[in-house]
Order: C-alpha cells, then structure tokens, then sequence
C-alpha cells in the first residue's frame, strides 16, 4: 500500500472541497482523512499507486462549481500518520504559512437546490431567508480568519440545531461542513422594529408596496429598496439619497422577466444567472403599453442595469412584490456603502422608511458588481460582490501591493502568480471612504497572508492612495496612470514584450506633470514612450470643470490648442454662449485669457464633456462620466458621417488636432443636423481618429498588438468602432474583460508594473 500526502491550492475552502475529497477518497476504496490547513486543502491516501493517481486527476476534474483549482501537489506520507482505516474530515488547523498566498472564496448567489427547498412548504427552511450549503451562500462577507471554519466566521454566534449539525455531519448530505448552514430554529433572523422573522418581512413588503423605501441589509453592505415602477418612490429616493440622476440598478425574479425589460443575448443571460449574480447593463426594451420600469431610474439612458436575486430574502421580497425593485447601494451620495448596523441607522435614517436587518454581521464590505458586453466580450464595470476577490492571474513572484487611483478605487495585493483586487471602494473624496480602503486592504491583506516588499501607485500626489503608500514602510514605485491603464489590459491576456496602448479616459497625471486622458505608449509592462496624444485645452477652474462640462467646453472654444487649424469662430459658438450664463462666460473668459486656474489636458473624456455640453445635453453632472454616457445614449444607432478632424505632427507627437471637429460640430448643428445624429458622428470620428494615430504609431515602429484601456472604452459605441476599425488595418486588439477597464483596474495595472521592474533588476 503507498501513502501519499495532498496539498490543493486555490479556492478550495468555503465551497464544499473537504466533501468532494472525502466522497471522491471513499468512491476510490482509499483510506485517508483531509482538511483545511491554513488558506489549503491538505490531506493523505493509502491504497495502490494507480488509484491515487486517479484520485488526484479526480481533484481537478470533478472540482465542485466553486471551486478553483490552482494546483495539486503529492508528496510521499507514512504509514504512522495514518488513522484506522477509512476517510475522515478532520477539523482544521491552522498550520504552516506557506509561500502560496491563500484565497478567499467570494459570495454566490443562491442555488437552485436551495431555492426549491425554500419554496417548499413541507421543507424546515421554507421562507428561510438565509438559507444556503455548499454550493452557494455568504463567503467573504463572512470570513473573519483562515482555514475556513464556521468558528472563525461571523456565523460562530449561531450553534448549530440538533438537525443542522446532523446534516453538517453527514458526508452524504450536501450540508456537509457548509460553514454558513443554518436554519429557523438556529440562525440569523430578520427583524424590523420589535418585529421579528416573518412579521418583519410582511412589513417591509407592506412599506414597498405602499410606494416606501425600505433599508436592507444585505450580503456586503445595506441596499435600498424601493418600487421600480413608482415614479414617485423613485424621486423621493433621489431626493433624499442625493443622488438626482446616476442610474439605478433594478433587481427582477427571474430571466423571463428581464427579457421584457431589456435586450439579452446569451452571454449576458450566463451571466446574468450565474453564481456571481452582478448587475448587467443592457439595452431598455421599450412596449407600446405600461412599462413596470419608470424612466427615473435612468434617466436620459438606452441602458438599464438589471441582476437576478442574489440572497433567499431577495427572492422573499420578489415573491411577494411581484414587481421589479430598485436595489441600491445603501449609502448616501460617495459615502461607503454601511456595513454596521449603528453606522446604518445614523447614515440612512432620512433616508428609509423602515430597516429589514437581521442579527448576522457583515465582516467585509462589498456592493454590487457591473459588467456589461460589447458583442461577445465582457466588459467589467466593477468588480465587487461575486467577483472580488477571487484571483487573477499575474506574473508576478516578490509580494506586491497597488494602491490604486482616485476614482473607482480599487487596490490590489500581488504575489506567487496571482493579483488579488479588494472590492470596489468608491471614490476616495472623503475620510470615511479612505477609511474603508485601509479596513479592507488590511483584512485582506491579514487573510490572504501577502506581506508586500514593494508597493506601487500613482504619480498624481494630491490622490489619497499616493499619500497612503507614501506613509507606508516599504519600497515605492510610482507609475503613471495611463501606463497602469494599458498594463492592466497587457497583464490580463499574458502579452510579452512590447504593446501599443491606447489609453482614453477623464485626467491622469502625466510623468511632464501635466494632465494626460487621450494617449498612445509603445510600451511594454516595465515602460513606456507617448506617441500620441490629443490636442490640449484648459480646464477652467480645475476639477470644477470636471463638475461643470460648460466649463470644459468653453476651455475648448476659447484656449484649445492651435495646431494649424483656428478654433471655433465666436459667431458659430454663439447659440451655446448665450444659453449659459453671462457673468460666468465672462469669468471663464478672463480666466482662460490670463491663464488663473486652468491647467491643460489632453483628456478624451474632457472632449467627450465637451461635445455633450455643445449639444444641451449636460451642462453640469452629478457623477464622473454623466456627460459621455448621455451622449452615447444620444448617439444610438443613428448612421453619421464624420466630423473634420486633423493629425498633424507635433513636438515629435502624433497629436488629434481637434478644433476641426468642434466647428464642424457646430457648423452642422447650426444648420440644424439633430442632435442624436451629431452624437453618432463624433463616436465615428474619435474611432476614425484612433485608427489613424495607431497607423502612423505602426508605421514608426509601433508594435502590431494594441492594449486598449481608460474609461471612455467602457463605452460601448466607441469600443466597437474602434476594435473594428483597428481589425480592419491587420492589428491585434485587446481589452481589459475580468479586470476593470476603468479606474477600478489601475491596482492591477500598478502591481504588473511593479512586477516586471522588479523581475528586471533580478
């Protein structure tokens, strides 16, 4: 008989791996026993050498739907740490730190086991909102320590029922070790008020039903409920959520329902029902009659964000609503989504009419994660509940962190091969956002047992991630925004060697300290050199501008860079000027003329807010990225012809001349081109433009394989135009899909950066 010792790398704990083991040890006549040692699976078999070696392939193969399988390593075990004979399940221990960094499996969404047991009648966890097993339920919203044991969880505070710990017992249930198992008779309960279970269910039904707005707490954080066909609920949840027109995302039961909401392919379907259960942006379907939708919760928008129940309780309240609800963060506007239930009652008590909570704390703070898809390619949005933190792949070997940007913060935490990016955090404007980062860096951190030796971040100093890693004990590697932007991209698909990177988005701080947002870098994963650029113009008043795309438009008609072409004649930008207000045209005017406050940026997204403000349709925004999702949502399928453009050659740059663009924009709309058609024309022109700054970049020696990052290529028009016209000229063109294409991937750009320096000072 040979004795043979296992370790299981991966997310192997938290997703019902020790009973896949010990069903798979047992099928196989081997004996044995496993367990979770620290963030693995370990374990030993005795029996013949050709069933173990079956048992192993077995590991990988038949992998329960959780889990993720990173490696699996025999090595020769003894007969004396043998038990009698059989397979157990021991109890974990938290053994050695190995030099594989430990995984943390992320939340899933009900399955559909558990969703059959909690509607039927004669099942003891019907209407049992946290009903879960292994398959599915809390993980990272839980997890308080590794190996992964119901002990070190938030759900030690609930011993298990005679039934429960039965089932939890038994290898042949699916309960078995399921480190969340609960029932009514042992686990968490709803409350509302003195109201408790079911009671306390029947009135937050009752609260929504009657147009309130109900605060939930959720998997990762508290949500807000209200009735998505209400049109007065939705504006009162604006009001007091100060929020007045960023998109809301709109829970519904089931795919039926959500194909009469929206336009869904089958790649959208997948991942609508899939474990992650993230909000998906599709395209509004639009019926002759009644809409259960009212246009409130996105306005202005073609696009709707929708996602299937994520928890029992969700499906609870769908259940008996019957209706599509808006589901939202459970903050106030750029507040951190509230995980405690005081911080909750303080921060949302002018806000809700009542609290669904319950008596399980949540130990990590995730919201929702967005993806969205343009064609087949997906394209995260955020990558939070569901998604976070599971790992991507990296190559990477000394520890790392990313700090992050400013916008969509993410951070990341990099070693052995593998990049764990925290969860969405939010902007980091204010002190309790800041203080969410460091709660959750820390945590991760602790539990995945990466100890950084190196930690990589922007160059801008005025962001809260930069002043952070600068207080941090470790050695630090700056790297500029638009490089961490394409290197994100470059590190996910696996590209060696030299890339072009086509980097759009708002402002990134430029290694000349000016503000860069529309750029081309030959680059490779360790540097780069800008070869393109659009033309710059100021930004009167700063981030003011940013708030105010007037601001940004009059910066462009009265500053732009002239490159060979004369701006915007007064008398053609006139309709626009006199619409605004005259006094602050003036100010603008003289602050532009004696150059007070109005640092200049190359910035597409700065051009998009400009053409959106030159055709009405956002002099002011109330979110980063409002203006170019409305002109989008403008543009729709319209046919166009281009805008005049220029790219002329400049201080050994490629530079987009862009004041043709704008005067041919506003010439045409002066002869009374629609707005939605002008919208098109600009997308076509930007992509018309991209493709040929790539082909001079190639024709220079620029390499064939272009990396694309940047939020303005979370913009679907503008990425397919520009992939089809790059194809079109022979190029290889990659975009990020798991990591976020936005500021949300800069953590994983920065850690790829930081990396591949470090491998080459080796």
């Amino acid at each position: 008989m040979t004795v043979r010792r296992f370790q299981v790398d991966g997310i192997v704990q938290g997703v019902g791996f020790r009973p896949f083991v010990y069903r798979t040890a047992s099928a196989l006549g081997l004996d044995g026993w496993v367990a979770n040692v620290n963030g693995h699976v370990e374990g030993e078999v005795a029996g013949a050498p050709e069933v173990i070696e079956d048992f192993a392939a077995r590991l990988r193969a038949d992998a329960p739907i959780l889990a993720r399988v990173r490696g699996i390593h025999l090595t020769r075990g003894t007969q004396e740490s043998m038990s009698a004979a059989g397979f157990d399940v021991r109890h974990s221990a938290p053994g050695h730190t190995g030099t594989v960094p430990r995984e943390i499996p992320p939340d899933a969404a009900i399955c559909d086991a558990c969703l059959h047991e909690l509607r039927n009648p004669h099942d003891r966890r019907h209407r049992y909102p946290f009903i879960n097993c292994t398959d599915c339920g809390p993980r990272a919203t839980i997890i308080e320590d590794l190996p992964y044991d119901r002990i070190r969880t938030t759900m030690r505070r609930f011993p298990l029922c005679a039934d429960c710990a039965a089932e939890y017992a038994d290898p042949g249930d699916r309960r078995f070790h399921a480190e969340p198992v609960a029932c009514p008779a042992c686990g968490p309960r709803l409350a509302w008020d003195e109201l408790r279970g079911g009671e306390a269910l029947r009135a937050a039904v009752k609260t929504v039903a009657e147009g309130g707005i109900v605060a939930l707490k959720g998997l990762g954080g508290y949500q807000l409920v209200c009735d998505a066909g209400d049109p007065r609920a939705v504006a009162e949840l604006r009001r007091r959520k100060h929020r007045p027109t960023k998109p809301f995302a709109v829970m519904v039961g089931d795919v039926d329902t959500a194909a009469r909401l929206a336009r869904i392919g089958s790649a959208e379907c997948a991942t609508l029902t899939s474990s992650a259960r993230p909000v998906v942006l599709l395209a509004r379907l639009r019926s002759r009659g009644e809409t259960p939708l009212v246009d409130g919760v996105h306005p202005g928008l073609s696009r709707v964000g929708l996602f299937l129940p994520t928890t029992g309780l969700h499906h609870l309240l769908l259940d008996e609503l019957a209706r599509p609800l808006v589901v939202t963060s459970g903050n106030l506007s750029d507040e951190p989504i509230a995980v405690e239930d005081a911080d909750a009652r303080r921060a949302l008590a002018a806000v809700a009419d009542g609290f669904l909570t319950h008596d399980r704390p949540i130990r990590a703070r995730y919201d929702d994660s967005v993806v969205q898809f343009a064609g087949r390619t997906r394209i995260t949005v955020r990558r939070a509940r569901g998604l976070a933190p599971a790992p991507l792949p990296l190559d990477v070997r000394e520890p790392i962190a990313g700090a992050g940007a400013h916008l969509k913060h993410t951070f990341a935490l990099a070693a052995d091969g593998w990049a764990h990016l925290g969860p969405h955090t939010g902007d980091l404007a204010d002190v309790a956002t800041f203080d969410a980062f460091r709660t959750s860096y820390d945590d991760l951190k602790r539990l995945t047992g990466i100890e950084p030796v190196a930690i990589a971040h922007d160059l801008h100093p005025g962001y809260l991630s930069t002043r952070w890693a600068e207080a941090q004990p470790l050695r630090r590697i700056p790297v500029q925004h638009h490089h961490a932007h394409v290197a994100a991209c470059a590190a996910e698909h696996g590209v060696r060697g030299r890339f072009l990177g086509i980097a759009y988005d708002g402002l990134g701080l430029g290694d000349d300290g000016t503000l860069w947002g529309g750029e081309l870098l030959v680059a490779d994963l360790s540097g780069y050199r800008r070869v393109g650029r659009f033309a710059t113009a100021p930004l009167p008043g700063g981030d003011a501008a940013v708030r105010h795309p007037s601001r940004t438009a009059l910066g462009h008609l009265l500053g732009g860079e002239q490159l060979g072409s004369p701006r915007p004649y007064p008398w053609l930008s006139r309709p626009f000027t006199d619409r605004l207000d005259a006094g602050e045209v003036a100010a603008v005017r003289a602050m532009v003329a004696r150059d007070v406050n109005c640092p200049r940026a190359s910035s597409a997204g700065r051009l998009f807010d400009t053409v959106a403000a030159l055709l009405g349709l956002a002099d002011q925004v109330s979110y980063e990225g409002e203006a170019a999702v409305l002109l989008e949502a403008a543009a729709g399928r319209e046919h166009a012809v281009p805008l005049d453009h220029r790219v002329v050659r400049a201080q050994g740059l490629w530079v987009y001349d862009s004041a043709p663009t704008l005067t041919d924009l506003l010439e045409r709309r002066l002869g009374g081109e629609p707005v939605s058609r002008l919208a098109a024309a600009f997308h076509l022109t930007l992509a018309i433009v991209t493709a040929e700054l790539a082909a001079r970049a190639v024709e220079d020696g620029a390499p064939r394989t272009v990396c694309l990052g940047g939020g303005c290529f979370v913009n679907r028009l503008l990425l397919t135009e520009v992939r089809r016209r790059l194809h079109a000229q022979g190029l290889r063109v990659l975009v990020g899909s798991q990591v976020p294409v936005g500021d949300g991937g800069i953590s994983y750009g920065q850690a790829a950066v930081a990396a591949a320096r470090l491998a080459g000072e080796r």
